[in-house]
């Protein structure tokens, strides 16, 4: 069969064409129309369809609604501060009554209303549903988790807990505002593998499988950048069918097609785009697909990379429609 491929354009390619700020795009529904209205003459170019409009995307929708400083700036990916400054403070730690009055969720709460009004088939996103238990906790107390597991291992299984409980009650009370039911398959846990197989296994593996039976997930998904060979196997333990590894600077393809218990997705990374050429980047879409991924993504980041994304997405449909 033949190879399948995801391609997407980035909130900075949609900045870029439309002259819209970052940070509009996630707060003014507005901008936003106006914007993918740009889109769709290089989504005609490209003879691909034009996406609905949707808010730029968001990984810190629950530590915001916890009420965490989030920092837009005009042209860059938001920043997030620690709500907290010492596992001394996890005690502190409490959830909302409601999560979704915290000003940022208001604001985009608004902003997606405005595009709904325009465009109902639009998607219901203000951003990810939620980070995985080990992210959220680096976000809420800073790098210094990474060293609690070892020092104080009951402050670190509290934090964990209440990542596990708030962000299951979050992702719930938002899913209840767009009247539709607890269900995701998956969620992006990037830092889950600063941690050695034997710390892994205890602060890792069950707080995974508790928010993946409070998600009630169907076919399990993981997105993570920093697993190594040896943390494969907890992937066939949690019963994951399909494992993003993202820009993994440890997971080879080569590895994934030997060691992966599951169906794994490869990308071809916007430096890539950046700074192979067309002949060079199809090489490489080729390669890719010699390790059998269920789909190899890439995206279009700048207006000067259009001509090798025209040439790259007329192979790789060509290629997703060859049998045998």
């Amino acid at each position: 069969m033949g190879q399948r491929f995801s391609f997407g354009f980035t909130d900075r390619f949609i900045s870029e064409i439309s002259g819209i700020p970052l940070r509009e795009l996630h707060f003014n529904g507005k901008a936003v129309v106006e914007a993918y209205e740009k889109l769709k003459e290089y989504a005609e170019r490209l003879k691909i369809k034009s996406p609905p409009p949707r808010l730029a995307g968001f990984t810190y929708t629950h530590i915001s609604a916890l009420g965490a400083n989030v920092e837009f700036p005009e042209n860059s990916e938001p920043k997030p501060y620690p709500l907290i400054s010492s596992p001394e403070e996890i005690e502190k730690l409490k959830e909302p009554e409601d999560y979704l009055s915290a000003p940022i969720i208001k604001k985009k709460l608004e902003a997606l209303k405005y595009i709904k009004e325009k465009f109902p088939s639009a998607p219901d996103f203000i951003g990810h549903l939620m980070e995985g238990p080990v992210t959220t906790a680096m976000l809420l107390l800073g790098e210094e988790f990474l060293i609690l597991p070892f020092e104080n291992p009951d402050k670190a299984h509290k934090l964990l807990e209440f990542c596990v409980k708030s962000s299951l009650n979050y992702a719930r009370q938002i899913k209840k505002y767009f009247n539709q039911p607890l269900i995701a398959n998956g969620f992006p846990d990037d830092f889950a593998g600063m941690f050695n197989p034997e710390i892994f296994e205890k602060f890792v593996f069950p707080y995974w499988e508790r928010i993946y039976k409070g998600l009630s997930s169907k076919e399990r998904s993981l997105h993570s950048e920093l697993l190594r060979v040896e943390h494969l196997p907890f992937l066939e333990r949690l019963k994951i069918k399909y494992f993003d590894p993202g820009v993994d600077q440890y997971l080879k393809p080569e590895d994934l097609q030997k060691y992966c218990p599951c169906k794994f997705q490869l990308r071809i990374t916007q430096w890539q785009i950046h700074s192979l050429s067309s002949d060079r980047l199809i090489s490489l879409y080729e390669n890719l697909s010699k390790f059998n991924p269920y789909v190899i993504s890439f995206s279009l980041d700048r207006t000067e990379d259009l001509p090798k994304i025209e040439k790259l997405l007329e192979f790789a449909t060509t290629f997703s429609n060859r049998v045998g």
